[in-house]
């Protein structure tokens, strides 16, 4: 099977470079043309239209932005003519309606869709250890299995297109909830004199502690942003879809609309493309 990869980015490109380490025959595309360089030379097939892609491929994986990148890439008339006979698989962050409304134009154009976003960063998507979770008819997502176990080894069938996309919008909702709150505590611990190191020994050895926080907390106390696996601007995108489909739902949003606020901040203060720990500078700034 040849399998079309679109969007190279941060996530993009390690996720391809697994499947070429499996010996799948790979074209890529990616906006970016020069994002590519890594995967051609590791012999994959570079093109400069996604439609060249799509019709070169029996497999379209989607590896892209948002919801409006993928209609530009996949569903524009001359990329949409190119659907009929191939499988989509949809593995970016986008709302459940979105995918679901995707979905339905990669049907009408005689192709198939899964959605199957994956939680984890760089080094486990290098390491092939990331958590897939897929969105498609049981049929659909034994048939391709085999392939989602590149990126993951036991990816997990949530249910039907839209819940997958549902879960992983609520699993980067506490990623920006957890760390935006563990930013306040040390900052609010170290305001008060509390030595940073007894606060870390007693939050490990409590109910309270998620490994994110140690994660994170050297980044925090070094002010130092650089490198990202995952940026503030993803994660204020990603916060942003959260609320727009949790508001349908009829839910409160008032905590989450804070986090929110404190991300655009960031974003404003130049910490778009740094790590999303940026947020521990609004924080602890916040009332100076």
């Amino acid at each position: 099977m040849k399998v079309a990869f679109l969007g190279t980015g941060l996530m993009g490109l390690p996720m391809a470079q697994r499947l070429l380490a499996a010996d799948i025959e790979l074209v890529a595309y990616n906006r970016t043309p020069e994002k590519l360089a890594p995967l051609q030379a590791s012999g994959a097939e570079i093109v400069t239209h996604p439609r060249h892609a799509i019709s070169a491929a029996e497999c379209v994986v989607l590896m892209l932005t948002n919801a409006s990148a993928i209609y530009n890439v996949l569903l524009s008339d001359t990329a949409w003519r190119t659907l009929e006979g191939r499988t989509i698989i949809q593995m970016g962050t986008i709302t459940p309606t979105e995918s679901q409304e995707i979905r339905d134009a990669v049907v009408s154009g005689g192709g198939e869709y899964l959605e199957a976003p994956v939680l984890g960063s760089i080094p486990e998507a290098q390491a092939g250890k990331l958590i897939v979770m897929v969105g498609a008819e049981a049929e659909q997502y034994q048939r391709h299995l085999k392939l989602l176990q590149n990126f993951g080894s036991e990816p997990l069938h949530i249910g039907p297109v839209g819940t997958a996309a549902a879960l992983k919008l609520a699993l980067n909702q506490l990623i920006a909830s957890l760390t935006t709150s563990f930013a306040l505590s040390l900052a609010f611990v170290q305001r008060q004199g509390v030595d940073v190191d007894t606060f870390m020994q007693i939050l490990r050895d409590s109910s309270l502690y998620a490994p994110t926080f140690d994660k994170k907390l050297q980044r925090m106390l070094d002010g130092n942003y650089a490198n990202p696996n995952f940026p503030t601007k993803h994660l204020l995108k990603d916060t942003e879809l959260f609320i727009s489909e949790a508001k349908s739902r009829g839910l409160d949003l008032s905590s989450i609309k804070g986090v929110r606020q404190i991300l655009q901040t960031a974003v404003k203060m130049s910490l778009a493309d740094d790590d999303y720990s940026s947020l521990f500078s609004v924080v602890k700034e916040w009332g100076e």
